[in-house]
Parts: structure tokens; sequence; C-alpha cells
């Protein structure tokens, strides 16, 4: 069984989306897309550099764009489930035909947009802690004042809190860990700071109109596959100030029984979580179309195409 993720914030770097560009079709794509968002995808998936991308307001949409250009490149697939992390949530609707192409932009500039504004509000940030014990590792943070954001699995948590708060954690690791990764990322996202986020993303969804799933979805909320578009629309909009629980959707495909997981573009960082939890399974990261043939080779042997 092929599972379809999708990266969230920090996957970006800059130009990753050159490559893409020499495909038929894809810049144009891109440019109706940039045009429905009045943001130059183009501009910032290739000449912008690495602080201009680290914004959250261009970020977001630059991920999602990303996403459903290289899974297009790819060709029909049909993937027993979907899944993205965080704000590729939002790719992952697309991929289940939940939202379409402009509307999934258009909820995603305003997610930006609305988290970039919360975000503003106190000087926040995002670190991954590599090793250790969850639970250990949960107790410390919260005894900082951090909230434990994204609980990736293989044995990743991403902090999240004030940069006081996470200088004291650089300084003070729970026990196990092995190292505290600041991440480029613009905001403590996925917490209490991202509440002023929620209503203004509830506004933006309430003007769309979802289609349930054709494929199965996995949330990020609780690792569960949600069967109606309106309940997906609600998770996207709540997850915003929520913890990721990655480790359960992780969880959730293993129950299901994957035996590939193709992550679209920017690609890397969930493939290396699904090697490290999930022994077996065969991974793919579409960084570039010089991986389309690989990939298309898993979706042969694994997928439905």
């Amino acid at each position: 069984m092929l599972v379809l993720v999708a990266p969230g914030q920090g996957a970006q770097t800059p130009g990753f989306l050159t490559p893409w560009l020499d495909l038929p079709g894809v810049e144009d794509r891109l440019r109706t897309l940039s045009a429905a968002i009045d943001l130059d995808l183009v501009h910032y998936g290739t000449n912008a550099d690495a602080d201009e991308i680290r914004d959250t307001a261009i970020a977001q949409p630059l991920l999602v764009a990303a996403g459903l250009v290289s899974a297009t490149a790819l060709g029909d697939v049909t993937p027993g489930a979907v899944a993205g992390h965080s704000v590729g949530e939002i790719t992952a609707a697309v991929f289940a035909g939940v939202l379409d192409d402009t509307a999934a932009l258009s909820l995603v500039r305003r997610r930006g947009l609305a988290m970039a504004d919360a975000a503003a509000i106190t000087e926040t940030g995002m670190s991954a802690l590599l090793g250790g014990d969850p639970e250990v590792s949960v107790a410390h943070l919260e005894k900082l004042g951090l909230t434990p954001a994204n609980i990736n699995g293989a044995g990743q948590i991403v902090a999240a809190g004030t940069l006081e708060q996470l200088a004291a954690l650089t300084e003070d690791k729970p026990e196990g860990v092995r190292k505290v990764v600041p991440l480029k990322v613009a905001g403590a996202f996925h917490t209490r700071h991202m509440a002023p986020a929620v209503e203004s993303l509830a506004k933006a969804a309430a003007e769309l109109t979802p289609a349930d799933p054709t494929v199965r979805y996995v949330s990020n909320k609780d690792g569960q596959a949600v069967s109606t578009g309106a309940e997906i629309l609600d998770r996207l909009v709540g997850q915003v100030a929520n913890p990721v629980r990655w480790d359960l959707c992780m969880e959730t495909f293993k129950e299901l029984g994957v035996t590939a997981i193709i992550e679209v573009s920017p690609g890397g960082t969930l493939v290396g979580l699904a090697k490290r939890a999930l022994p077996g399974v065969k991974t793919l990261a579409l960084k570039t179309p010089d991986d389309l043939d690989a990939a298309r080779e898993l979706i042969a042997e694994h997928g439905v195409a």
C-alpha cells in the first residue's frame, strides 16, 4: 500500500522550485495560482533567498504549490492514504479531492498571513529535540513553559514557545536528548500563541465548499482517518493552535499495512522519520524531476495508477 505525504514548513530551500519549471505546464500553472492569491510563487520558488522564504506568509503557499505540481508530475495515482505535516495537510486535502487547487491556495494564503500576524505579537520560535524518551521530554518542556508542538515519532519532538524559553531549553536539555536544533520557522506554530489565527482561518474556511475525500485522509490531530470534507476543513482550522501528532499518523500507516511512502516536493523530512519509525517500508523523497522515474516505479509496485 502506497501513502502519499506532503511536508510542512521548514522544508523549503532557496531555488527548490527551479528544476520543476522545466516540466511542461508547470510555470503556467504556478503563474495562474500566483495571480489567484496575489503572490509570485515563481519568484519565491526560484530567486528568493532563505530569509524571504522563511516568512510564514510566503513559505506556506509556496510549499502547497510545490506539493501540487510535483504530485501532478507523477501522473494518475491512487494512493491507499494521504497525509500532510502541518501546512502539508492542505496539500493532502487536494490529493484527497477535498479541495481544488484554487481553494487550497486561497486557504493557505489566509493561513500564512494569519499565522504571521499571530507570530508578530510575541517573539517565538521552534526547536527540534533529537533523541530522548518522549514522556521525559514532554514533562521537561512543560516545566520550562514550552509546548510539544510536533510529536513526530522516531525520537523527534519539536518544542515551541518564546525565544527566552527556547534559549533555556538549549541550556537545559531533557535527559537523553542528544541535540536541540532551532528550526527555520518564524513563530511558535501549533501552540496557544497561534490562537489569534484560528478565527481568521475559520472565516476563510467558511467561504469554501469541501468535498468528501476520495481516498483515506489521515489527520494530524489524532492520526485517525477522517471521512467527511467538512470535518477535514474543521480540523485544518483548529490544528493551527494544536499539536501535530505525526507519530500517530505513522502508527495509522503501519496499521493500514503501508509498504511504500512518497513525499512530494520539497521532500526529505517525512521519509527520514519513516525510515526510523517504519523499518521495511520503502520511501522516496520527490526532490526534483530526476526522482520521477523512481517514484513511478514505486507506484507501479505498491500503488494503483
